[in-house]
């Protein structure tokens, strides 16, 4: 092993050599847990472990292998759970201090990882509730950026990628409302797949509070990963049966490029790094063709009024009740032409009354019907992810918040949510991948989406497109480190 470094390696690779007896799972269970504290105060991306019950199942593997038994698909590979997945042995917080001390079984994907041979040995940072795309909590601390580490690794599955990009784990379990997937990603230049809603089970995942056992609208469970194999590798584990689709090849390959919005904001770096991403496919045989693929307005009003009156169940009283006293007020700013980010508009869909989501729902259903007859011409719609490349750590109260582009615009902190709420408000599969660096040399992402329920078809998608440039994914540089 003095030629390599196993912890740079993915998941399918490490599994390999697993197999063949050049490295056993004690061993890279070592070398994860020694780079997890190298890194421990630079990044602070695993909060907690659980190394001694790893250290132990990781030896039953190993003899196992060494008897000739059978073994699942992930026998032996040590990985982290994002901690708002219950995870037995360990405590499941969601960055909460309250929720310490609960016995806790088992996520349904985190047992599905474990019966398939993983060995779980420590939980990733999140923000408070997954509800943020800064990552850091009063219990756990901040976490940082492995390519900056004065940014932020994006979030609420931040430590999650931050983890994957630095080598301290091969696979990762995030989730998704917001981007949470997509965009820690984007900003760490990893993989992950937002999946089509209702694919993989929620059962065990925090947000709701623990003891409240729904599939909440528009929260999805997926993979994170450092190559888009290994995607489809962990989510055919988490969905009970292999990832089969029809062979994929990049030559041919049908692409609508959505880069161009009129309400939507994109940094110019952020365009750029799309752009010549399609252009790579171009080069490589696919077909590109820009598109706009929806009236963004009724997009997002529609995602805002589903996202927020979700998320507004778990609001403080005091807070809900300040928001129930705003909507005369934000009705009349609404109709004298307050945007969707404004303070109106989130007024309103925090307290959104039944009939109101409603009408949201069915405006994603027609948008939903537009989207099948894209997908009759495209094979997936290539998009960014973010409205910019990770951006600096900043704590002020999220109101406060506001995003810098690169020429010096300044737009709303929850234009965040813009280029995500397609897929997310239209239940559609989204696989992001690393797209190339920003004129700065953070990583940008791309998402590629796809028609509702064809999560293989994208995962395929994504693979062959891996394949063909030659592997998308770029570990972090040493400095940083």
């Amino acid at each position: 092993m003095a030629d390599m470094d196993i912890r740079e390696m993915d998941a399918t690779a490490q599994l390999e050599l697993l197999a063949a007896g050049k490295v056993s799972s004690a061993e890279l269970l070592s070398e994860e847990v020694e780079r997890a504290e190298q890194h421990k105060v630079r990044l602070n991306a695993v909060v907690t472990t659980d190394v001694d019950g790893a250290m132990k199942r990781a030896r039953q593997i190993d003899a196992a292998r060494a008897k000739g038994e059978k073994l699942g698909p992930l026998a032996g590979l040590p990985m982290t759970i994002k901690d708002t997945f219950e995870v037995a042995g360990m405590p499941a917080t969601a960055g909460l201090k309250r929720f310490l001390g609960r016995e806790v079984r088992d996520a349904d994907v985190v047992a599905s990882a474990r019966a398939a041979g993983a060995v779980i040995w420590g939980k990733t940072n999140v923000p408070v509730m997954a509800g943020d795309y800064q990552t850091y909590n009063d219990l756990y601390g901040q976490t940082n950026n492995p390519w900056d580490l004065e940014r932020t690794p994006g979030g609420s599955s931040g430590g999650a990628a931050a983890a994957l990009a630095s080598g301290i784990t091969a696979l990762e379990i995030g989730s998704d409302i917001g981007g949470s997937l997509r965009t820690p990603a984007s900003f760490c230049g990893v993989f992950s797949h937002k999946p089509t809603w209702g694919r993989l089970s929620q059962s065990g995942h925090i947000p709701p509070p623990p003891g409240i056992f729904i599939e909440p609208d528009l929260n999805v469970v997926g993979p994170m990963a450092r190559s888009a194999r290994d995607l489809r590798l962990l989510f055919g584990v988490l969905d009970g049966k292999p990832v089969k689709a029809k062979p994929v090849t990049v030559k041919g390959l049908r692409v609508g490029l959505w880069t161009q919005d009129p309400n939507f904001v994109l940094d110019a770096e952020v365009r750029t790094a799309v752009e010549a991403f399609a252009a790579k496919l171009e080069d490589a045989g696919a077909i590109v063709e820009p598109i706009v693929p929806v009236d963004s307005r009724v997009l997002f009003d529609a995602y805002i009024v589903l996202l927020l009156s979700l998320l507004g169940a778990d609001l403080p009283a005091g807070f809900r009740n300040s928001m129930l006293a705003a909507r005369p007020a934000a009705a009349v700013a609404r109709k004298m032409g307050a945007g969707s980010l404004s303070w109106a508009a989130a007024a309103l869909a925090y307290t959104a009354s039944h009939r109101e989501w409603m009408q949201a729902d069915a405006a994603r259903g027609a948008l939903g019907q537009q989207m099948k007859k894209h997908f009759e011409r495209f094979d997936v719609i290539v998009a960014p992810v973010n409205t910019v490349p990770a951006f600096h750590h900043d704590h002020k109260p999220m109101l406060r918040r506001k995003l810098v582009c690169s020429g010096g615009q300044i737009v709303p902190y929850l234009a965040n949510l813009e280029w995500i709420s397609l897929a997310t408000a239209l239940k559609l599969p989204a696989t992001a991948v690393p797209a190339g660096p920003s004129h700065t040399g953070l990583p940008v992402g791309a998402q590629l989406i796809g028609p509702r329920g064809e999560d293989e078809k994208v995962l395929a998608i994504a693979e062959a497109i891996d394949d063909a440039l030659g592997g998308l994914f770029v570990p972090p540089p040493p400095r940083t480190l």
